[in-house]
């Protein structure tokens, strides 16, 4: 029997930062799935694009966990640190850029979750 983290999920707040003075707090969805070792997915609830669909940006692990403690990225998405306890998430489409806040205790849980053996 092996060990091997399967798939993980964890639904957090998140609070897209503009230039509006009432911030919008969303639910986001974090995914791991154990087939992407390397990668993780960051989902936004449908509603949120002109398409009305769910969006969807793969990123990488490294980057998400780096991005905890040093601005980290260059391209598409770029990650870093805001204060003690929150973190920024940056993504740039042809659409335009988005910019949303995450509080790090969250996002540290779900990328120890992504460590864990678990049986499958």
């Amino acid at each position: 029997m092996s060990l091997t983290t399967a798939a993980v999920e964890e639904r957090v707040r998140a609070r897209v930062i503009s230039d509006d003075p009432l911030f919008r707090a969303i639910p986001v969805a974090l995914r791991f799935a154990a087939s992407e070792p390397l990668a993780v997915r960051i989902v936004f609830p449908a509603g949120l694009s002109p398409e009305g669909t769910e969006n969807e940006w793969v990123l990488p692990r490294a980057l998400l966990e780096a991005g905890l403690t040093a601005p980290s990225g260059s391209g598409d998405v770029r990650v870093w640190p805001c204060g003690r306890v929150q973190a920024v998430v940056e993504f740039h489409s042809p659409e335009g850029v988005a910019v949303v806040q995450f509080d790090s205790a969250a996002l540290r849980r779900f990328l120890r979750r992504t460590y864990d053996p678990v049986t499958r």
